[in-house]
C-alpha cells in the first residue's frame, strides 16, 4: 500500500518534569518514576501531498503513569486555529504516526504507547523560539504556558551550553539542552519548574528522521 508523500521541518521546544539532560535520552527510567511533557513546533516547510502545512503551529501535551515504553500514556493535541480543515486533517495524521513507516518518527513511537486520546483543540498559540539565545515561550490562552531557557551553572548563573547528539534518533538528529518549565489547564492537568527542555531542528518525512 503506498504512503503518503509528507515532510515537516521546523524548530522544536519541548519539556518534561525530568531532570536536565532527561535520563530517557540515555534509555534510562524516568527521574520521578513517570513522565509527563509539552511539545511545541512551528512548521517552517511542510505539506501533506498537495496540502500546505507551512507556518502552522502544534503544541502537544502528554502523561504516562511510567516509562514511556510501558505505555497507558494519555495525550491532546493543540493545531493552530488558522489552520483549513484539510490541514488540520493532515497534521493530525502525521502526528498520530499514520502514513509512517514503523518506529521511523517520535511520533509514531509515541503512538503505540498512548491508551487515551483527547479531543484535538484549534485554538490561537503563541510559539516564540530562539535556538542561538535558548529562549522559548509558548501560550495557548487559558490552557498552558511554557518557558524554555538556558541552563545555569548553579554557582555562577552563568548560561550553559550543553549538547546531545543522537545519531540514530527518531526524534531529532542533535538538540541544544535547556531548562523548561510548564503548567498546563486541559485535559491533561500537569506542571513542572525548571526541569528539562530542548530545542531541535526537526525534519521528518514518512520513512523517518532526515539528517
Amino acid at each position: 500500500m503506498s504512503m503518503a508523500d509528507w515532510r515537516l521541518q521546523g524548530v522544536e521546544f519541548a519539556s518534561c518534569n525530568c531532570n536536565w539532560g532527561c535520563p530517557c535520552q540515555f534509555s534510562s527510567p524516568p527521574t520521578h518514576g513517570h513522565c509527563e511533557a509539552v511539545v511545541s513546533m512551528r512548521v517552517q516547510h511542510g505539506h501533506f501531498n498537495d496540502i500546505s502545512l507551512d507556518g502552522l503551529c502544534w503544541v502537544g501535551t502528554f502523561a504516562w503513569p511510567g516509562a514511556i515504553h510501558e505505555g497507558n500514556g494519555r495525550c491532546q493535541v493543540f493545531i493552530e486555529d488558522k489552520a483549513t480543515a484539510a490541514q488540520r486533517k493532515a497534521l493530525l495524521s502525521i502526528l498520530a504516526g499514520e502514513e509512517t513507516d514503523p518506529g521511523a518518527t517520535v511520533f509514531q513511537v509515541f503512538s503505540s504507547t498512548i491508551s487515551e486520546m483527547y479531543e484535538p483543540q484549534f485554538v490561537p498559540i503563541e510559539f516564540s523560539v530562539d535556538m542561538v539565545t535558548r529562549q522559548a515561550h509558548t501560550r495557548i490562552p487559558g490552557v498552558l504556558e511554557v518557558t524554555g531557557e538556558p541552563i545555569r551553572n548553579p554557582v555562577t548563573g552563568e548560561p550553559q551550553e550543553a549538547r546531545l547528539i543522537l545519531p540514530q534518533g527518531f526524534e531529532f538528529t542533535e538538540a541544544q539542552m535547556a531548562s523548561g518549565s510548564y503548567q498546563t489547564q486541559g485535559a491533561i492537568k500537569i506542571g513542572s519548574q525548571h526541569s528539562h527542555g530542548h530545542f531541535a531542528q526537526l525534519h521528518f518525512t514518512g520513512r523517518g528522521v532526515v539528517r
